[in-house]
């Protein structure tokens, strides 16, 4: 979905990250699924967010920008419908009830084009139901990354590679495209990454965008300078946190 430079590893995203299903649960009793309902899963990974939808009674599709995550899903959930697609750039055949988004939205750079999408993807009065990285995502993290790359003389990336808005920007942008906002929440959700090697595990999952100028054989020796500077800060009782800060979503269409 626009997502700069990231590939994804679909057997490291099950076996490391659940988190991001887990915590996708109190997303799903905002968006409370009816039956009858149709709802697109707007960057539904490898389906799991996706499934658990479709036990409500409601009908669901799954759309994912990355062809790996959209052949998992379909291999982790064959009953179920899934289509490749850019978050972006999408249009839809029928119209659907709500649209929820999962930890996806903070990875696409043009926030107005994705809007766009989705006000036209949603029947009048449907419900757009997100979270994502807002304002702060990350900053400790981050910076131990880019500290890193700057002592062993790589290069930042040249261009932004996240999209982490603050709850009164991204409320505008809502405004603009035609939604009522009936919910924003901008709060800290410090994240436990699994196991010793948390921290490694997360920067090969997520963390590819901030890399693009270190070569293959060089990354080894990075994340390790990356550990070094922020174990004092993000390593504690034997585990590693993402210093993570969400911004939760529920607008309405408001025409037709």
């Amino acid at each position: 979905m626009s997502e700069a430079g990231q590939q994804w590893d679909t057997g490291l995203y099950d076996a490391h990250h659940s988190f991001v299903t887990r915590y996708g649960a109190d997303l799903l009793n905002l968006l409370n699924p009816q039956p009858g309902e149709r709802i697109l899963d707007l960057g539904c990974g490898t389906g799991h967010l996706t499934q658990q939808i479709a036990a409500s009674g409601a009908t669901v599709v799954g759309m994912d920008h990355a062809a790996a995550m959209v052949e998992q899903a379909r291999a982790n959930y064959p009953e179920l419908t899934f289509f490749q697609g850019d978050a972006a750039n999408f249009q839809v055949e029928s119209p659907f009830t709500a649209v929820l988004s999962n930890a996806v939205l903070h990875w696409v750079l043009t926030p107005e084009q994705v809007l766009a999408s989705v006000y036209a993807a949603l029947l009048p009065g449907g419900r757009f139901v997100a979270e994502f990285g807002g304002q702060g995502n990350i900053a400790l993290l981050s910076a131990g990354i880019l500290a890193a790359l700057d002592s062993l003389g790589y290069s930042p990336p040249a261009r932004p590679v996240w999209y982490f808005p603050s709850p009164a920007a991204y409320a505008t942008l809502l405004e603009a495209a035609g939604f009522r906002v009936a919910l924003l929440a901008h709060f800290d959700r410090p994240t436990r990454l699994d196991g010793e090697h948390g921290l490694r595990n997360w920067i090969a999952m997520f963390g590819g965008p901030l890399l693009v100028n270190v070569p293959p054989d060089a990354r080894a020796a990075l994340v390790e300078a990356a550990e070094r500077r922020l174990r004092p800060t993000l390593y504690r009782d034997g585990a590693w946190y993402a210093d993570y800060v969400r911004l939760r979503v529920v607008a309405l269409k408001t025409a037709g």
